[in-house]
């Protein structure tokens, strides 16, 4: 069970999450709590684009996945304290242009 203060520093940590997604136009945030715990908010893409007049995010919150967890031991190894300060965001792959034979 999570106590009180970890509650409320998950909601900040949505809260936060979803205000930078919105404003960078990422597709995924990532606020790190402490080595064991991580929330993810994730923007819904529909057919590889997201749509401007609608928008869903996806949250997430627990246990880190395999890339999160060799952030941590990165973060760890350079001595950044928990929780890390800053979020991490994703953005989409742009795609290559398609050349078209003559």
């Amino acid at each position: 069970m999570m106590d009180v203060k970890e509650k409320s520093d998950v909601s900040n940590a949505i809260h936060a999450g979803a205000v930078a997604l919105l404003n960078s136009g990422a597709v995924k945030a990532t606020k790190y709590l402490s080595p064991k715990l991580v929330v993810k908010v994730k923007r819904k893409e529909f057919n590889g684009r997201t749509n401007p007049r609608l928008t869903e995010l996806h949250v997430t919150f627990g246990v880190p996945n395999y890339e999160e967890r060799e952030f941590i031991k990165a973060c760890r190894k350079s001595g950044e304290p928990f929780p890390v300060g800053k979020i991490q965001l994703k953005f989409a792959k742009t795609k290559k242009a398609v050349k078209k034979a003559a």
